[in-house]
């Protein structure tokens, strides 16, 4: 093939943009200025935000920061190396031995990213002739993961649990794993965590649970979506959580038996390959997993607002979903109305996102609301009345 018949791929990228952008679907960066607690400001205009992951108000806790800057202070800020070659630090192995206790698992493994650990895991369980199932609405790095690692991607409608049983009788006497969200981070909803248990163990399945969005929130001792459903490591052998939303920091971990962690330590890419996280950045989080197991009143505090919520939507003829969790979208279906409905709250002084395709299936866009312990019941009264002032179209679905 002659060079000049070859495509720019610039030039390419660059079309595939502008037709983004004339389907109200471009996505554009918000610098925030500044952030105090909920209230955020940009431009120089000051707006309660309600679509933050802080879901405990964690980020900004005093506690949170001195020990960052204590650690920093001492052992500098970054780790300057690999975990595998010297940037393996105290924190981090103090901060892998708590997350292991806290979930119940025998050890725990630390990742730069969520993004990163589900690639790592994908990677190393899964090899080509493999198969990986997993719900329709998992969250994008979980689908780039088993297609990274080459095995058959099959996506089972969400939630449906037949469906997914279906899959895995189809492709027997491969490896195969089962891996979704323990709470789906757009709708907001909770994976049937038992019957995919009982599904994976009878058809000798590896269950992998992502609880980004339930971890520190959900179960007894914030735990996650795992403990809110009393399902320990035999039932699920992979868990990953983040630490960048509801623990108020940044960077993930996988938890899991003395196997699983010595084999992702062995084998998976993005571990090996990647500067460890900043140890001060392992310190804070180390103290906001000890804030969250002991400071309950976060949690009931941030269920009442989400009740509150739920009961004002209602009264407005608000359609939500079944999520009883800290995200509460609200479906509008096209993407300029759900944009016009984020612009017109923005001019109320609300922030809160329109999200729509691709992150959304077409014709899903929606206001995606979510609430923070750091809020109080006159944001979420100053929210409905937006709301209400709104005149939205019903939901769809």
């Amino acid at each position: 093939m002659a060079a000049a018949s070859r495509p720019d791929l610039l030039e390419r990228l660059a079309v595939q943009t502008a037709e983004r952008e004339r389907a109200n679907l471009l996505r554009r960066v918000r610098t925030i200025d500044h952030a105090d607690g909920p209230w955020v400001e940009i431009g120089g205009k000051r707006l309660l935000s309600f679509c933050s992951n802080d879901y405990l108000g964690l980020a900004q806790h005093p506690q949170l920061i001195a020990a960052l800057r204590h650690a920093a202070s001492e052992c500098g800020v970054g780790s300057t190396s690999a975990h595998l070659i010297c940037g393996h630090r105290t924190e981090h192995a103090e901060l892998e031995e708590a997350l292991a206790a806290w979930t119940g698992r025998e050890r725990a493994l630390l990742f730069s990213t969520g993004y990163m650990a589900n690639l790592g895991v994908m990677q190393t369980l899964l090899a080509r002739g493999d198969i990986c199932v997993q719900d329709k609405l998992n969250h994008a790095c979980l689908l780039d993961g088993a297609k990274l690692a080459g095995a058959e991607l099959k996506r089972y409608p969400h939630s449906d649990v037949e469906a997914a049983t279906r899959q895995l009788r189809a492709s027997e006497g491969v490896g195969s794993l089962l891996a979704t969200d323990g709470v789906f981070s757009m709708d907001g909803d909770i994976a049937p965590l038992r019957e995919l248990a009982t599904l994976c163990a009878r058809e000798n399945a590896t269950f992998m649970v992502d609880d980004a969005h339930g971890f520190g929130v959900m179960g007894k001792s914030g735990a996650g979506s795992t403990e809110a459903a009393e399902l320990n490591q035999y039932d699920i052998p992979v868990l990953m959580a983040t630490l960048g939303k509801a623990l108020g920091c940044a960077g993930a971990f996988v938890a899991g038996s003395h196997a699983l962690i010595e084999g992702l330590r062995q084998f998976a890419r993005p571990y090996i390959y990647t500067t460890a996280m900043p140890p001060a950045l392992s310190a804070a989080t180390l103290v906001a997993v000890q804030i969250t197991q002991t400071e309950h009143w976060r949690r009931q505090k941030l269920a009442a607002l989400i009740t509150r919520f739920r009961h004002g939507a209602a009264q407005l003829g608000l359609t939500l979903s079944s999520s009883s969790t800290a995200i509460q979208p609200i479906l509008l279906g096209d993407a300029q109305t759900a944009l016009d409905a984020a612009n017109t709250l923005e001019w109320r002084g609300l922030l809160v996102t329109a999200i729509r395709p691709p992150t959304v299936p077409a014709g899903s866009a929606r206001l995606r609301i979510t609430f923070s312990a750091a809020h109080d019941e006159a944001h979420v009264d100053k929210l409905l009345d937006a709301l209400e002032a709104l005149r939205l179209p019903p939901a769809i679905g």
